[in-house]
């Protein structure tokens, strides 16, 4: 992942790498995020001295973090401090008012969505879109809250005609991917990226040489490094009562409509004709139940 084609600010940016940082570069990092606007004024041998580090370190802290050069990393500072309304997760409190509860959920939804915009790889993107098109048949697996949103991706992309099945079981996903053939795709979906169930499907897919994709929150994980095409969405912050997870569901099924729609534009005529035969068949069935209660 290369961070300088990312759309992100210095926070993001900060929040992601600094287990990567070294202690030095940590300092450097740690006071940005104190001192950002000060940061702006300051040439590298100055952001250095107010650091208690040298020149280098602070070109080494540029690189590490994916970008250019300082002037970059500044332009990422002045993007974010320019925002007007700067959204934070944030979860609800004891006897919080509905109209708070509302704003935030409201927020925190929002932001997930923002945020994992501007973290999709382009390149990756493209490759789940011809991996899909290719597909003569999808199995999407996800447990818990992730398994609504494979339910999610089967329902739309079955629509177009594409041939899907969401398994709401271990030892089902694993039947069906036992009868996969060549062509066939695995989609396993993990926010954490440590489903041991949904990195099991992915490997038993892997083992028969079956094409995988991945969507997890961004970093390294288990189940991203088992999808040969690997999505992300933004990393959330858990709360108490998971106000955070449930934008992350959001952030996930955001993903899953940017794929779909990647896929529709491709084949436009064809996506249409199959939708269109699709609400034809659905309106002929409630004609018929219709009839039968008269």
């Amino acid at each position: 992942m290369v961070f300088q084609e990312l759309n992100w600010g210095y926070k993001m940016l900060i929040k992601e790498m600094i287990s990567k940082l070294s202690p030095s570069e940590k300092k450097v990092a740690e006071y940005i995020m104190a001192n950002p606007e000060e940061s702006l004024k300051l040439s590298v041998e100055q952001l250095s001295k107010a650091c208690g580090t040298s020149g280098a370190t602070v070109v080494r802290f540029c690189k590490t973090m994916g970008l250019n050069s300082f002037q970059n990393l500044k332009l990422r500072i002045c993007s974010d401090l320019n925002k007007e309304n700067d959204l934070f997760y944030t979860d609800i409190v004891p006897d919080e008012k509905k109209e708070v509860i509302v704003k935030k959920i409201t927020d925190n939804n929002i932001k997930a969505i923002v945020d994992t915009s501007n973290t999709i790889d382009m390149n990756e993107l493209e490759k789940a879109v011809e991996a899909i098109k290719k597909a003569d048949r999808i199995v999407f697996f996800g447990v818990g809250a992730s398994y609504i949103v494979t339910e999610d991706a089967a329902q739309k992309f079955l629509r177009i005609g594409k041939n899907c099945f969401s398994p709401s079981e271990t030892q089902l996903a694993a039947a069906i991917v036992g009868t996969l053939k060549e062509n066939d795709l695995v989609f396993g979906v993990s926010f954490s990226g440590e489903t041991e169930e949904v990195l099991g499907i992915l490997n038993l897919a892997r083992n028969k040489n079956l094409k995988t994709i991945s969507l997890t929150q961004l970093g390294k994980s288990k189940v991203a490094n088992a999808g040969d095409i690997k999505l992300f969405t933004a990393p959330s912050i858990e709360a108490p009562l998971r106000s955070a997870a449930t934008s992350s569901r959001m952030a996930q099924l955001h993903v899953i409509d940017i794929l779909f729609m990647c896929v529709a534009a491709s084949d436009f005529d064809e996506t249409i004709n199959s939708l269109e035969k699709t609400k034809e068949s659905i309106r002929s069935l409630k004609n018929m139940t219709y009839k039968k209660i008269k």
